[in-house]
């Protein structure tokens, strides 16, 4: 399981070049200038959503939705509820575990899912 889940982590080592090809293994070559010119790493891309992606040059709505779908299918979160109030309190795991892995450092790098969970528990 571990393997697994380390393995399913894998994107959050990419580079702006390594999140560039993804982007235009997706069929979006038009937009890798977009990712590398603004830096966006495998870390990064925990924040890529329909908010952000016009603030990168991304603004066919189409290829919006289509990217963050992806980007969501890579990160295995689900899209959150429209409906759901900005005053809940955060409900996905896997989402506030990509936050904390996003973050740089040595303590955010070893961290694992399972030590993630662990620690929620208390």
């Amino acid at each position: 399981m571990a393997t697994r889940q380390h393995a399913k982590m894998a994107f959050l080592q990419w580079s702006c070049q390594d999140v560039a090809r993804w982007i235009e293994s997706l069929g979006y070559p038009q937009y890798t200038a977009c990712f590398t010119e603004n830096f966006i790493t495998g870390k990064k891309l925990i924040y890529i959503n329909c908010c952000y992606l016009p603030r990168l040059g991304i603004t066919d709505f189409e290829h919006m939705k289509a990217i963050s779908a992806r980007v969501r299918e890579l990160l295995g979160i689900s899209e959150p509820l429209w409906s759901r109030s900005i005053a809940d309190p955060p409900q996905d795991d896997m989402n506030m575990f990509l936050e904390v892995k996003s973050r740089t450092g040595e303590s955010a790098d070893s961290l694992t899912y399972t030590q993630f969970l662990n620690y929620r528990k208390k």
